[in-house]
């Protein structure tokens, strides 16, 4: 059995164990095809059929393949043929936003009577895998969603009881006023991963098909190129050449009425549709955070069910956003990090070192003292609020949850709205699939999927801008970019502060963010260097082992997923060691770059430094330089060899999109479906 076909065949024994009557997957014994009979306009002309009888329609496919385009004819690479699969609504990303959208779908074809194949792709081994948060959840969009939550036993256990926010001095800390924005009352502390399989669970209950391990890779559009028709998934089994193993297996190809990408912060598909259909038009740069956690098992004595604390000031500057939070969740356990904003200006700031250096102020050191840490991770997050929100809706699908960036900031919340924007999504794609169901012909539901057009799902950017979502990210829309004024974050608090209790957001004006993170960096010249302190081992770690704690693997013999153009290289490296001092290096959290001395016969990149990438650590962070690009066909995963400078058309079309990295010359694509980190407890 193939990889995919066993990720396919566990879904399908998933969702018929717990009872649902849509249809399964293929599994081993599904070898042969069969001939569909024509039984609605929706019926296609060729299946697979399950290996176990189901009392529902075949897993189908309108075409059972199709002939890809060669790699390349200097890489040998053969021809290869990609299984095609429908569905009505395909959705990218198996987190709250895109859990939602499936679930409110589910339950709006449930209620009409009508059968909607809804198909969500994952890229982590399994649904959670890749999800972090701090969390503390507000559970409006939960309870609009599920009502029972609580009887249906929602990972939810542990209330918010306690809220406190405080300054911090290198040795001490002083209590500051509490943000109404922050309260917490009636809200829960979690972990997110928890949360997301729950919700996958309860969709796989309503018959939505959710196959982990799948990464979309690229978009598919309909033949003109006016509307996006599905996703293809990246190709698994090539070595580090981009040669084909024997276990070598083509992408897919999910084509689907309604696309939605719910893929999280940065997503590499999201940035596709917003470059391919101008939808950051007139909209302000998004500005992002990184926010790095650890999750601790503490002594019974000292723990405090309940209790919410952040705090502001030390270890960061006056002129770097950011804060942290403690969470005393359920079990013993603590969640602690930091949240650092990305358009931070010293180069010489290690995001990951402030955190263990944090760890050793009184406050926190007492608290950890004699527990252990048992989880790590980070995540990069959208900041930049209701101004850097593009344009949701694009021919053929939408962009959902974070990928849109609807992170209150003031709240520190996300889960909440993400959630809810998946909901207006699923209700727009419901009644455009109902529409185009009572509109279509046999013959137009016959025709190739790639000439139809995309459905419109606009209606749901008009349910966003009269929703809760907005009037809540309206009201706040100030606070982040108040932090960019001249007196950095005295300037940032005092605003925030007469808005939040007095003008609630009912101001003519509103502050826009005036460029890019990676412009926000300054040359290390203009700064000193940080004398960060040496980790313990009891409190503080080093990266590597941090590392070691999130579960990472990537298959040692895959192209490497990060690359720089060999035209490039020596720029890049003169450049950013020696303006910036190897920044690169510093705000990964992983450990995956390096500027190292050449030693022996290795040959510099220059100033004699080389550049390493160690593409096996990375946690797919998207804070480190990532790539939007409209022709992914076929190698989601990348290397610093001349391989991936031959990629068809690939100098012509390829565009980066970095977060920090001044001189935007890496490339971050996806690498096999299920590798990345093996998150559980974030």
């Amino acid at each position: 059995m193939t990889v995919r076909l066993q990720r396919i065949a566990a879904s399908a024994v998933r969702t018929a164990a717990r009872g649902s009557t849509h249809a399964a997957r293929p599994t081993a014994a599904a070898a042969t095809r069969v001939s569909a009979p024509a039984t609605s306009p929706r019926s296609r002309t060729t299946s697979y059929r399950p290996a176990f009888t189901r009392p529902s329609r075949l897993f189908s496919t309108s075409r059972s393949t199709r002939q890809a385009e060669p790699l390349n004819q200097e890489l040998e690479f053969p021809e290869v043929e990609r299984v095609q699969d429908e569905c009505d609504v395909c959705i990218v990303g198996g987190g709250p936003a895109g859990l939602s959208a499936a679930i409110q779908l589910a339950k709006l074809a449930k209620e009409k009577g009508e059968e909607v194949r809804i198909v969500v792709l994952e890229k982590g081994a399994e649904v959670g895998a890749h999800i972090l948060s701090g969390a503390v959840i507000e559970t409006r969009a939960l309870d609009e969603l599920i009502p029972d939550w609580k009887e249906k036993g929602a990972p939810l256990n542990q209330p918010a009881l306690s809220d406190s926010m405080r300054w911090l001095t290198p040795t001490g800390s002083f209590p500051m006023p509490h943000p109404p924005q922050m309260a917490n009352k009636g809200n829960y502390i979690i972990s997110l991963s928890k949360l997301s399989r729950w919700l996958a669970e309860q969709a796989e209950e309503l018959g939505v098909e959710i196959y982990p391990g799948f990464a979309g890779a690229k978009l598919l559009y309909t033949e003109d190129g006016s509307a996006i028709r599905g996703v293809q998934t990246n190709d698994i089994g090539l070595d580090k050449n981009f040669q084909p193993k024997d276990s070598f297996e083509p992408g897919m190809e999910f084509l689907a009425k309604v696309t939605l990408l719910a893929e999280g912060c940065h997503g590499s598909l999201s940035k596709q549709a917003q470059a391919k259909f101008g939808l950051r038009e007139g909209k302000d740069p998004q500005t992002y955070g990184l926010g790095i956690k650890e999750v601790w098992k503490v002594k019974p004595e000292k723990h405090q069910p309940g209790k919410v604390q952040h705090t502001l000031g030390w270890p960061l500057d006056n002129s770097t956003y950011g804060g942290t939070w403690l969470y005393h969740m359920e079990d013993e356990m603590v969640s602690l990090g930091i949240v650092v904003g990305l358009d931070y200006k010293n180069p010489y700031i290690s995001p990951f070192r402030e955190l263990q250096r944090l760890k050793h102020h009184p406050l926190f050191a007492d608290l950890l003292e004699g527990g252990e840490c048992i989880a790590y991770g980070a995540r990069a997050l959208n900041e930049g609020g209701l101004q850097s929100i593009p344009k949701l809706t694009f021919p053929g699908g939408a962009i959902i949850g974070d990928s849109a960036g609807f992170l209150n900031v003031p709240k520190i919340k996300g889960t909440h709205t993400s959630m809810k924007s998946g909901m207006l999504a699923a209700e727009a794609a419901f009644t455009a699939i109902e529409s185009s169901r009572a509109a279509e012909s046999e013959s137009e539901a016959e025709r190739d999927p790639l000439t139809a057009p995309g459905l419109d799902v606009s209606s749901y950017q008009s349910a966003f801008e009269s929703s809760w979502i907005h009037k809540e990210l309206k009201e706040v829309r100030n606070l982040r970019p108040s932090f960019h004024s001249k007196l950095g974050n005295w300037g940032g608090l005092i605003y925030s502060g007469i808005d939040s209790l007095l003008l609630k957001g009912r101001v003519p004006w509103t502050f826009h963010h005036p460029e890019e993170d990676y412009q926000a960096t300054k040359p290390a010249k203009d700064f000193k260097p940080i004398d960060y302190p040496a980790p313990d081992g009891k409190l503080s770690f080093d990266i590597l082992t941090s590392v070691s704690r999130t579960g990472t693997n990537h298959a040692e013999d895959q192209p490497v997923h990060l690359h720089i153009d060999a035209s490039k290289r020596a720029a890049h490296v003169q450049k950013n060691v020696e303006e910036y001092a190897g920044l690169l290096g510093r705000v990964c959290p992983a450990a995956v770059y390096e500027y190292v001395d050449a030693e022996g016969d290795t040959k510099p990149d220059a100033v004699g430094k080389k550049l390493v990438i160690n593409s096996q650590n990375c946690i797919h962070c998207k804070a480190s330089p990532y790539s939007a690009t409209s022709r992914l066909e076929d190698y989601a995963d990348v290397s610093a060899s001349s391989a991936f400078d031959s990629l068809p058309f690939r100098h012509s079309l390829l565009q980066t999109c970095s977060i920090k990295v001044p001189t935007q010359d890496i490339t971050w694509m996806v690498p096999e479906g299920g590798g990345g980190p093996a998150y559980e407890m974030t």
